[in-house]
């Protein structure tokens, strides 16, 4: 499958380069490197799921197990496997519950793909929170990661608080409205800033 990189990762980078210390000194660290999406919303909400509370290691061998059981990573084919044989890639009961769901939606066609590029980002959060086990994290994910939409700020993510706590607060905790102060300046490309706050606690990006 090829990977899609944005079109404004550049203009983004020089952007906030200008308009934040921290970003100046920190984009540079990796100049090769850029948000890459994989092009295909199923396999991308399916990991997101599979990725909720775990480490990012963990959610890597278990997704590997689970797309073992599948020919193709397709909603009519996930419909088709055995629930046991889905725990024993080691998904829990209630993971299971929501990859069926998400399937589902797909499959039943509640959710329209092609209607995405014309909707807003809190359009789209709500269409994808009425599935069981996406909440608003896994939809910012899924903007940020699928849809590639420049200016998310996922105040859901550990990641992302942690981030700024040690780039910019010396390591003090940091509360959302903090968060939310240090990335006024990031605006229009908060999903470019957050991409290089989570590259500054592990310069291995993750791909969903």
């Amino acid at each position: 499958m090829t990977l899609k990189t944005p079109p404004y990762w550049s203009a983004a980078c020089d952007h906030l380069m200008q308009r934040d210390r921290v970003m100046n000194k920190l984009i540079p660290q990796f100049p090769n490197a850029c948000l890459q999406s994989r092009g295909d919303p199923f396999t991308t909400l399916a990991r997101s799921v599979i990725g909720q509370q775990i480490s990012v290691k963990a959610a890597q061998a278990v997704w590997d197990r689970f797309a073992a059981l599948m020919p193709t990573m397709e909603p009519a084919q996930l419909l088709r496997l055995k629930v046991d044989d889905m725990r024993a890639a080691g998904l829990s009961a209630r993971k299971v519950e929501y990859l069926v769901d998400l399937a589902l939606h797909f499959d039943n066609g509640t959710l329209r793909p092609d209607d995405w590029p014309g909707m807003d980002d809190e359009a789209i959060i709500k269409q994808l929170v009425a599935i069981r086990g996406i909440g608003r994290w896994t939809a910012e994910m899924f903007l940020i990661f699928y849809l590639m939409r420049p200016n998310v700020l996922p105040l859901d993510d550990v990641g992302l608080i942690r981030g700024i706590s040690l780039n910019y607060f010396s390591g003090d905790p940091v509360s959302r409205s903090d968060a939310r102060e240090v990335a006024a300046a990031w605006a229009p490309y908060c999903s470019v800033a957050t991409w290089y706050i989570w590259r500054s606690l592990d310069p291995v990006p993750v791909a969903y």
